[in-house]
């Protein structure tokens, strides 16, 4: 069984936990981080909008941000390796996150993600768009997971009124 975990900077130990808990010791495991072309293009368009292009000598602002989001994803995938336990394996993305989360499961037999959007109450919105996305064009089997413990059943909203006919 290959299965592929996708974490990221607030949801990687109950990723992890999952892997622990409900993937066999046998599996065949890959932790996948994606850096973010998207939040890199608007944070090198913010630096550049406040301190003006810099035509000086050195890395540009656009690779220096480019190295830190690659050494971040390098740091979170080496603590959830630590963390799992297990023999993993890891691969780091650049990209749309939706897109490359997808793409990466087209090998994969499972895809364990986790909850990142309203976390105090059940139902759709506990799903930021990006991962709902993943859930919805996931060519395999998923495992989703709440990062913290899931909110009471009482926080499902009330049903819509009757219709009158």
């Amino acid at each position: 069984m290959k299965v592929l975990a996708w974490v990221t900077e607030a949801t990687w130990p109950a990723c992890v936990a999952a892997l622990r808990d409900h993937v066999p010791p046998d599996a065949r495991v890959t932790l996948l981080y994606v850096v973010d072309d998207e939040l890199l293009a608007t944070s090198r368009g913010a630096v550049a909008g406040l301190l003006g292009r810099s035509g000086g000598s050195g890395p540009s602002t656009a690779t220096r941000l480019s190295e830190l989001a690659a050494l971040e994803g390098h740091d979170l995938l080496a603590a959830a390796a630590a963390a799992a336990g297990r023999e993993v394996s890891s691969e780091q993305r650049h990209g749309r996150v939706e897109r490359e989360v997808v793409a990466a499961a087209t090998q994969a037999d499972l895809l364990v993600l986790a909850r990142d959007g309203d976390l105090h109450r059940l139902g759709p919105h506990s799903l930021a768009p990006t991962t709902r996305f993943v859930v919805d064009h996931a060519p395999c089997a998923t495992l989703l997971v709440w990062p913290s413990a899931a909110p009471a059943i009482g926080s499902i909203p009330p049903p819509p009124p009757a219709r009158r006919r």
